[in-house]
């Protein structure tokens, strides 16, 4: 079953040519058979993004483009390595890596699993700082206008799943969290954490583990 949830943007001006909530429909690491069936998504509504946020194979992620005529944007985890991945035929487009801020009106910073794909999906710390200085690093300099990001794994502490080392966020990833505050945080890798919360709030941001399928609406905020 697809959840939904609603999330109040701090800026009024991507509203201004769109007054209507942008609907965001991501997954990740588990696929949400509800999506199978037409009438469920008919009743899900119009969606403006899909956006993958790792563990899902390819084809998964072209369906949900495909079956909602959304753009989508996407981010490789820990397990979207070999097979499938490998044939540029089978890959939905943008791939990871693409730079997703041009998509409008949101600024999107995107956060693969760190590392190369010949590690093995090793978890390391370091590679996570060093991915964060490459991609986000002009971000943290100069925080752009109110952003989202989409990445595999949590931040370090912030929805996450602490009892499991692997599964657990990363430090940099809570460096950027606290440097930028997001005002959405998608994301997926704890799956057994989001069978007992699935959202939470880190100051200004709402962190999003969106394991299966979650539906996000964002709202403008309330006129004074």
């Amino acid at each position: 079953m697809t959840r939904r949830l609603r999330v109040t943007w701090p800026d009024s001006r991507p509203f201004e040519a769109h007054p209507d909530p942008f609907r965001v429909l991501a997954a990740s690491d588990e696929p949400d058979r509800f999506l199978d069936d037409e009438r469920n998504r008919a009743a899900l509504g119009h969606v403006d993004l899909v956006v993958g946020c790792g563990d899902l194979a390819p084809e998964r992620i072209g369906f949900l483009g495909d079956a909602f005529g959304a753009p989508v944007i996407f981010v490789r985890g820990n397990h979207d390595r070999g097979g499938a991945w490998r044939d540029p035929a089978h890959v939905p487009v943008p791939s990871s890596g693409t730079d997703t801020r041009s998509f409008r009106p949101f600024p999107l910073l995107a956060l693969p699993w760190p590392g190369r794909e010949s590690d093995a999906a090793r978890r390391s710390d370091g590679t996570g700082w060093t991915q964060v200085v490459t991609a986000a690093g002009p971000w943290l300099l100069r925080p752009p206008a109110p952003s989202i990001v989409v990445s595999h794994a949590p931040p370090l502490g912030a929805n996450d799943n602490p009892a499991d080392p692997y599964h657990r966020g990363f430090a940099a990833y809570r460096f950027v969290l606290d440097r930028l505050r997001p005002p959405l945080w998608l994301h997926g890798h704890a799956a057994l954490a989001a069978a007992s919360g699935w959202h939470c709030r880190h100051g200004a941001t709402t962190l999003v583990n969106v394991t299966g399928s979650v539906l996000v609406e964002i709202v403008p905020p309330a006129r004074p």
